[in-house]
């Protein structure tokens, strides 16, 4: 069975015009996460949340609902395909923005929340199939950092559109806007995005078929580290950003300046994914990994000094932070890349599985270190350091002990 699933009747699209289509689908998250940031008071204070931390649920049970939904569109896009689903996971985003501008109870708020990570999973999982069809090796990863790039933007400005939305209307308009912007991004696919899937591709959809597949891409040893190395690394991002009103807000009292250092910290890695995807063909995603890898320590290692002798310093702790994020750009999209690269055939089971582990593992992560807020930055940089170390100790782990090797040559990249 097949489906078009549109009117498009296109089998090509240039880079030009797929890099921001599938960014702007997969920032969709990113604004459902951030632009909520400012108004996470109002909306506890609104629904009855009645504790502090309480109101990170509202951003952590999203992330969780979409690591736990990263198993499921995979699989349907291996035997559908790519563009259907993409489709549809718009449309739930569509849907369930709406329904949840309405609710006024916290306790239903957080459960539609976690569904609405659930059903647009698909915006994680399937542009990075789309990718895999088309390229591979470090070209792949290159095409990842592009994609980050413009990705990357909505976070760095999402919360500047929740705190403006909060000074003409309420927390709910929010919602709403995020329900416009999804109904665009699917216009567009709908549209303009040819099917990339190989029919001779196309997998069954049994349960023994999506188990073998999935289970198959974490077989692998040259690429297991990488899958479960990259949680960590996100986990601790995501700490950031379910504390980051309270830290940010509370701790460091920043007050109505809150968008903008969110939004000026998170533009670094919207500059070093621009700088990777420039480099990482020249130089490979192996090197350029762990060579960010363990810069990120380091700089971790320097963000605990600060959070312990120079406790109350926003001067210390932005910079700090700022490196740590930006290194991100040297590591996120390297990482899928290498991970996702043997797993040709399997693109979208392989992407489903991986994303999983990445989304649901990072929530777990972020949602522990969020909860763990004290009053202090010191969580948080014990957090950094922890899981960047754990995750260079995978890393090794799947490189056999040696790091910035190159195992793909220069030119041998597939374009379909």
């Amino acid at each position: 069975m097949r489906f078009h699933f549109g009117p498009t009747k296109r089998t090509t699209i240039s880079e030009r015009e797929l890099v921001p289509m599938v960014a702007l689908a997969m920032s969709l998250h990113a604004f459902a996460i951030d632009a909520m940031l400012p108004a996470l008071d109002d909306m506890a204070r609104d629904l009855g949340a009645a504790e502090g931390n309480e109101r990170q649920l509202i951003v952590s049970l999203y992330l969780i609902g979409s690591g736990i939904g990263c198993l499921v569109p995979g699989a349907f896009a291996d035997r559908f395909g790519r563009r259907p689903m993409l489709i549809f996971a718009l449309a739930a985003y569509t849907v369930l923005s709406l329904i949840l501008a309405l609710i006024d109870n916290f306790a239903v708020m957080v459960v539609l929340r976690g569904l609405q990570g659930l059903a647009c999973a698909g915006l994680t999982v399937v542009p990075s199939a789309i990718v895999r069809d088309r390229y591979d090796g470090d070209r792949m990863a290159r095409l990842l950092s592009m994609i980050a790039a413009v990705f990357i933007i909505v976070p760095v400005i999402a919360p500047s559109i929740g705190q403006v939305v909060l000074l003409f209307a309420g927390w709910r308009t929010i919602f709403d806007l995020s329900a416009v912007l999804a109904a665009l991004v699917m216009v567009w696919v709908w549209t303009r995005l040819p099917e990339s899937l190989d029919p001779a591709h196309r997998q069954k959809v049994n349960v023994p078929v999506i188990v073998r597949n999935m289970l198959k891409s974490l077989s692998r040893r040259e690429s297991i580290g990488y899958v479960l190395g990259a949680p960590l690394l996100m986990g601790a991002v995501f700490g950031y950003i379910n504390s980051a009103q309270q830290l940010l807000g509370e701790h460091f009292a920043v007050g109505a300046m809150f968008p903008v250092i969110f939004g000026a910290v998170a533009s670094t890695m919207a500059v070093t994914n621009i700088v990777n995807s420039r480099i990482v063909e020249r130089f490979g995603a192996r090197r350029v990994s762990h060579s960010g890898a363990l810069v990120f320590i380091v700089v971790s290692l320097a963000q605990v000094w600060a959070a312990f002798y120079r406790s109350d310093s926003l001067a210390w702790f932005m910079p700090l932070l700022a490196l740590n994020l930006g290194l991100l750009g040297f590591l996120g999209a390297n990482f899928s890349s290498i991970a996702l690269q043997p797993f040709g055939e399997i693109a979208g089971a392989a992407a489903s599985m991986h994303a999983f582990v990445r989304m649901f593992g990072a929530s777990l992560v972020g949602m522990a270190i969020g909860q763990s807020y004290d009053g202090t930055a010191k969580p948080f940089a014990f957090a950094l350091l922890a899981c960047s170390v754990s995750a260079l100790l995978l890393v090794l782990y799947s490189e056999r002990g040696k790091l910035f090797r190159r195992l793909i040559p220069p030119g041998t990249q597939r374009v379909c």
